[in-house]
């Protein structure tokens, strides 16, 4: 019987991991998550792990498990220890980073959810044991098929501001940020949506996942169509499918899959499509795109700043704005940095963290 570990259980991707894993009697050795612990504790009593992590040494009390480690340190434990060949990384953040390299250095094939992993350190990652579960990139892959392409492009849905007016978004509030128009998501995700943090950091992925630099990104506000492949003969192909990960999660962990996952799409239910471009003036983050694809060894700098500038609005100290203001100064002081392995990676991100901090 297969298994696996999966990090951040109690997230969505990981709640359809758990159902994706169920319907093909794939066993869980070990879960991970952070704060939800009524949830974990659901799960435990449903998939019986042989390990649990979870973030805080606080809250191992509450944990109903006889195997509870804590902290980074815990689930690199839990990854050196399992039997798994396959973990899957949900985990939210630069968080995810350690897991992914733990687990890439024993062999291990990784589903990969946490972007972050990739725009941080991709350079340092052996891609032949990634297996993006995201579904622009999956949408990307499934396309592909071999024959020679000139041009990828990703979707976005443009974010909860994307049908604002220009100078009302300058006082939207992290709460007005969260309201995303097509999904619910965590926090992080929906903020870097709104931002269009989220789609460089897709764009950054595909260029390690895929070794091209030639990828765009474009609104497509129904979520409808997640990627599209321009191909050398002149022909283009879209990848339609509902707004569910059970798709790539399944693919993720099982190779191949031929029966029905999800309702087929309709396409008259879906009437008009409509592709915007994505205009720097309302996603400022835009206006590095081409030199970030050029130079994806910043992506830890993006990744870093990003970070403390969401924290920071979250608690008022910057505007909506000010966000992409703190990530696009960063980006200009660290120009220069480039990490010859993950030490200096580690080193670089600490001092972008401090310099947007002390800002």
């Amino acid at each position: 019987m297969s298994s696996i570990v999966l990090l951040g259980s109690t997230g969505s991707i990981g709640v359809n991991t758990l159902l994706i894993a169920k319907r093909y009697n794939i066993a869980v050795e070990a879960l991970v998550a952070g704060n939800n612990i009524d949830l974990l504790n659901a799960q435990i009593k449903e998939y019986h792990p042989e390990a649990v992590a979870i973030a805080n040494e606080a809250d191992r009390h509450k944990v109903n498990h006889p195997n509870v480690l804590c902290g980074t340190e815990g689930i690199l434990s839990v990854i050196e220890a399992s039997k798994s060949q396959t973990i899957v990384n949900a985990l939210v953040g630069y968080a995810g980073l350690a897991p992914t390299l733990k687990a890439t250095a024993l062999g291990k094939r990784v589903a990969l959810a946490n972007k972050e992993s990739l725009v941080v350190a991709g350079e340092f990652i052996d891609m032949s044991l990634i297996t993006p579960i995201d579904s622009e990139h999956f949408g990307l892959w499934y396309l592909m098929n071999d024959r020679p392409i000139s041009k990828l492009y990703i979707t976005a849905s443009g974010g909860a501001f994307r049908d604002w007016e220009l100078e009302k978004m300058k006082d939207a509030t992290f709460s007005d940020a969260l309201k995303h128009p097509n999904w619910s998501m965590g926090n992080k995700i929906t903020i870097d949506s709104a931002t269009m943090t989220n789609k460089l950091f897709e764009l950054l992925e595909a260029k390690w996942l895929f070794d091209t630099s030639s990828i765009d990104a474009v609104i497509e506000k129904k979520s409808i169509i997640h990627a599209l492949v321009e191909f050398k003969d002149g022909s283009t192909t879209a990848h339609f499918a509902g707004v569910d990960m059970k798709l790539p999660i399944a693919f993720a962990l099982r190779g191949e899959v031929t029966e029905e996952i999800l309702p087929p799409t309709d396409l008259l239910g879906i009437g008009a499509l409509e592709f915007l471009p994505i205009e720097a003036e309302r996603y400022p983050i835009w206006n590095i795109k081409e030199h970030i694809l050029d130079n994806p060894h910043l992506g830890v700098v993006v990744n870093a700043a990003n970070e403390v500038a969401i924290a920071a609005f979250q608690k008022e100290q910057c505007s909506f704005f000010g966000m992409s203001d703190m990530v696009l100064a960063a980006y200009e002081k660290f120009g220069d940095v480039k990490a010859a392995n993950i030490d200096e990676i580690i080193e670089i991100d600490k001092e972008v963290r401090h310099y947007v901090g002390s800002r």
